[in-house]
């Protein structure tokens, strides 16, 4: 396999607390790989050191063979790892298509006069664009809500939504946070088919937060657990479902 992510003593330290302690993380390309762990383990902030967000205090992040501490968020996206949010971030005043075009942008092959000037290679890359965007939004089952406001989406398709819209940047890695956050038993059962696709047959490798462990269980292939920013387990779903310092610190002894 080919290694895509790999951090290495990955610490972060906010005065006097330190959130993540020598966090190693190693992920493939193709892998399906899900980071736990309780309220407060330091998951989203491994997300934020990963992506750009924070700086390091200590370790590195090595991303498809680059360095990539100390970069940020735009040049992240830019060397293909893309990401979602807790809280949902959408443009709710563009329409469906609009918010789905914007991740697209990421590899425009235009330049300010291209924009400025409204050139026939302008014309063009718009069209490339919204083609794109339109596939994704297919991929996703939006594609009839394609003309609408982002506002008027239910919630379960603004999460999927935001996703298109990550997919539209052309990750080789796609960084979930807690995309199932506020879902339903059925809006999850579809997301957890949606996320084995994208890497199926899209061929994105794909990093899931996420708390609802019948969803962990049921697609991840590999899990580390993080407990107050340390990795307390590695392994299978079968392997960390019986792992007693798991029980003990996330799965409450049931």
């Amino acid at each position: 396999m080919t290694k895509l992510l790999e951090t290495k003593l990955l610490t972060i330290r906010f005065g006097g607390l330190c959130a993540v302690d020598c966090c190693d993380l190693c992920i493939d390309q193709g892998d399906l790989y899900g980071l736990i762990g309780p309220n407060g383990a330091g998951k989203t902030t491994v997300f934020n050191m990963l992506t750009g967000v924070y700086l390091p205090s200590d370790g590195t992040v090595h991303f498809d063979g680059k360095l990539v501490n100390g970069r940020n968020p735009v040049k992240v996206a830019r060397l293909g790892m893309s990401r979602t949010f807790q809280n949902i971030r959408l443009f709710d005043e563009l329409s469906v298509l609009e918010n789905a075009m914007t991740g697209a942008h990421q590899h425009s092959r235009i330049n300010l006069l291209d924009s400025l000037l409204r050139t026939k290679r302008h014309y063009r890359e718009e069209d490339r664009q919204r083609d794109k965007a339109y596939r994704l939004l297919e991929f996703m089952g939006l594609e009839d809500r394609a003309g609408l406001p982002a506002k008027a989406l239910p919630y379960g398709h603004r999460r999927r939504l935001e996703i298109a819209r990550a997919l539209a940047t052309d990750p080789k890695l796609l960084c979930l946070d807690e995309p199932a956050a506020g879902m339903n038993t059925g809006e999850k059962a579809e997301l957890a088919a949606l996320i084995r696709r994208i890497r199926d047959e899209l061929k994105v490798t794909v990093l899931l937060i996420e708390h609802d462990m019948k969803l962990v269980m049921g697609i991840c292939e590999k899990i580390q657990v993080l407990e107050y920013g340390k990795t307390i387990a590695k392994g299978t779903p079968v392997e960390i479902q019986s792992d007693p310092r798991v029980i003990e610190a996330y799965l409450g002894g049931g």
